[in-house]
């Protein structure tokens, strides 16, 4: 049918570059938060209870928004709509956060926020799939999910919520915040097309979502979700405290220690999942799942120059290239491509509720009980685990399983 057929390469460039900017416009604000904290903070009268219950409040929401939105999206065949009233409703939460005027009120913000933006990245996904071609997926959905998140989630949020809070207040920031996304919702709604609904092929009928988690690859898919969610978000809570507490960096050297990790996700957003679309997704997830050891190994361990600690969390933190390969790209080759949004959705719902939520209290425990250290023994102990699961990951990237299939024949003859 014509009109299922894939547009040109510069439009599906178009679809993976505004849905990352989107992303990455939805991640500025889930990160806002915590670097006009210490504004809010001394404005609010927060204690730090209370300041850790702001993330995991927006973890949970996220989570259950992935897993429901995701599901109700795949459902309907409509995705477009989904990801425009996503988006403006994130805007309204930005402003609400702006107006917070004590803590419950900043709370309910949070928690509208999660379950606003928890369902945008698995309908994206599910976009990505059914409208770039598959041999350029891998690459395409690491640049929808980590380009846009790490370049002004992680890199440029900082440098303008800062100093617009110094000047204006925190409020102005989320205020600020909040109009970027409307933008994109308007570019999305006028320059996109809803993609094209597959045939029915009653040759081979849809995968049930039961079916779907019989497959080896989605089970292990969620548990490394699990695992390297906790990995992220340990690193993000506590590296900082144990650079300038336990190993007495100065909060200058720490900051422009982090930064690195920014850049390295940021350029392994695209690097990562374009080597797994070359030479498959098995052997570079557990190749980059090991090498995270090297982080938290180096961060206890290593004793020399600033400089080349950073560079070896540059290459530590090349494992955030894997998120979009085994929260979307993986499940959504190994079955059915039209359940891409729920798999993506209860994938990530997975990591962000069991990795998101618990992983920093339990850290906490164990940095109250052992010291800082402890938090990034567990860091350790989640990325070997990820690489051991990946082992068992079966390759699903189409130019591999082609080149395979063709492979068959040849050798029977």
């Amino acid at each position: 049918m014509p009109g299922t057929q894939r547009k040109s390469g510069g439009y599906q460039a178009w679809v993976v570059g505004l849905l990352s900017l989107n992303f990455g416009i939805l991640f500025f604000d889930r990160n806002a938060l915590n670097f006009l904290m210490p504004f809010v903070q001394s404005d609010l009268q927060l204690s730090n209870t209370q300041v850790g219950m702001f993330s995991s409040a927006l973890s949970l929401t996220w989570a259950l928004s992935g897993l429901a939105v995701g599901r109700i999206s795949d459902k309907l065949g409509s995705r477009k709509p989904v990801i425009v009233i996503a988006t403006i409703a994130f805007c309204l939460c930005s402003l609400i956060s702006g107006l917070a005027s004590s803590f419950l009120m900043l709370l309910g913000a949070r928690l509208l926020m999660g379950a606003a933006e928890g369902g945008v990245m698995p309908v994206s996904h599910s976009m990505i799939v059914a409208e770039v071609a598959p041999e350029r997926r891998g690459m395409a959905m690491g640049v929808a999910q980590n380009l846009g998140s790490n370049l002004l989630g992680s890199g440029l949020a900082p440098l303008l919520l800062v100093p617009v809070a110094v000047a204006s207040g925190w409020r102005t920031g989320f205020y600020l915040a909040a109009v970027p996304g409307l933008v994109t919702a308007a570019l999305i709604w006028f320059t996109l097309r809803e993609p094209p609904v597959e045939v029915e092929n009653h040759a081979h009928p849809k995968v049930t979502l039961r079916e779907a988690f019989a497959h080896r690859n989605v089970i292990l898919c969620a548990l490394i979700s699990i695992l390297l969610v906790s990995y992220l978000v340990v690193c993000w809570a506590f590296m900082p405290l144990y650079l300038t507490k336990a190993r007495g960096f100065s909060p200058e050297t720490m900051s422009w220690l982090m930064a690195t990790l920014g850049v390295s996700a940021g350029i392994g957003s695209f690097v990562v999942p374009a080597i797994s679309d070359a030479i498959g997704r098995r052997p570079v997830m557990i190749f980059f799942s090991f090498l995270g050891v090297i982080l938290p190994l180096s961060a206890i361990y290593y004793q020399g120059s600033a400089v080349v600690l950073a560079g070896v969390f540059f290459l530590g933190w090349g494992l955030n290239g894997l998120f979009p390969m085994f929260m979307a790209t993986i499940p959504a080759e190994s079955v059915d491509p039209r359940l891409t949004a729920t798999l993506t959705g209860v994938v990530m719902g997975t990591g962000e509720v069991l990795g998101g939520v618990l992983s920093p209290f339990f850290a906490g425990t164990l940095a109250d009980a052992y010291g800082l250290t402890a938090p990034l023994w567990l860091m350790l102990g989640c990325t070997i685990a990820a690489g051991i699961c990946a082992l068992g990951l079966i390759e699903s990237a189409p130019r591999i399983v082609a080149r395979r299939e063709a492979l068959v024949p040849a050798a029977g003859f």
